[in-house]
């Protein structure tokens, strides 16, 4: 194999004509510069140099090596300029695949303070829910995934790194005029007679779970990942629905009312990334911001 080193030593000395001016040149000895050169016809399996006395002239194999040695050296050095600004985060991209409730609300502010602290580092964003925003992290399609789960931890992110940002608690939402609108708790039993609107397929799954634990099935009339619709058709009077407290912080409730949910039904929201990328400076400072801003 042929090496950079080697390289430098033939330029200069093609470039000086003799072993003792190309030492001088790269600081070195004589000695050195001989070991290198037999080193590097050992790697290209054919004599690069012609010595005729004091002299040194290059052979064809010799000429097209330095030609092409410039280029190879001058990319070499680009390439180290490259990696040393992005291990310094003077540089770097980050692929961000978030929820749409994360997006709105906590995303933003850490995304500020990351451009605030590291300028170079560029973040791009796309919305995506669990699991198939964790699919598209271990496809390699992202550099971090945000995502959530209800009730204890499982093994499903065991191959992840995972870093913990916040518990969310969701929320009952009920029309302006209903007959619990006025209650600053309800129990989930008493709203097994109504018209349900749902959200996600994996919050719809955990409605369901709930609801059943309550001693109903929930008769699920709308489903809808948009949050503002989810709100709109509870404002109209069509349902009740709950809802996570991340979503309603960038959301208006008019026309709804939110009361508090007995039991208690939590989400824990994480950031994941894959283990190596965990390492990589633009991705580490990432997630030091989205652990930050959560918890303002």
């Amino acid at each position: 194999m042929i090496e950079a080193r080697h390289l430098r030593v033939l330029r200069a000395v093609a470039a000086t004509g003799s072993f003792s001016a190309a030492a001088r040149d790269l600081g070195c000895t004589q000695p050195a510069v001989s070991q290198q050169m037999k080193a590097l016809e050992g790697s290209a399996g054919t004599p690069l140099l012609i010595r005729t006395g004091r002299e040194m002239r290059l052979t064809q194999a010799g000429e097209a090596l330095v030609r092409h040695a410039s280029g190879i050296l001058a990319g070499l050095t680009a390439a180290e300029e490259e990696i040393a600004a992005i291990a310094g985060l003077r540089a770097g991209r980050v692929r961000l695949v978030s929820f749409p409730s994360a997006s709105s609300t906590l995303v933003p502010a850490a995304l500020a303070a990351l451009r605030a602290a590291h300028p170079g580092t560029r973040v791009s964003l796309v919305d995506a829910e669990p699991p198939r925003s964790v699919e598209m992290l271990r496809d390699g399609d992202c550099d971090i995934a945000l995502a959530f789960r209800y009730g204890a931890s499982g093994t499903e992110w065991d191959d992840l790194t995972v870093r913990p940002l916040f518990t969310d608690r969701l929320v009952g939402l009920v029309p302006e005029g209903h007959r619990l609108a006025a209650e600053d708790t309800v129990a989930i039993g008493d709203l097994g007679d109504e018209s349900w609107i749902a959200g996600c397929p994996r919050c719809r799954r955990q409605l369901v779970e709930v609801c059943e634990e309550a001693g109903f099935t929930p008769r699920i009339d709308f489903a809808t990942d948009d949050y503002p619709a989810v709100i709109g058709l509870v404002g109209a009077g069509l349902g009740v629905a709950v809802l996570p407290e991340l979503a309603l912080d960038s959301v208006l409730t008019k026309g709804a009312r939110t009361v508090t949910v007995e039991p208690p039904v939590h989400r824990e929201i994480v950031a994941l990334t894959l283990p190596d990328l965990s390492q990589v400076p633009a991705v580490a400072a990432t997630l030091d911001e989205l652990a930050r801003a959560a918890t303002r």
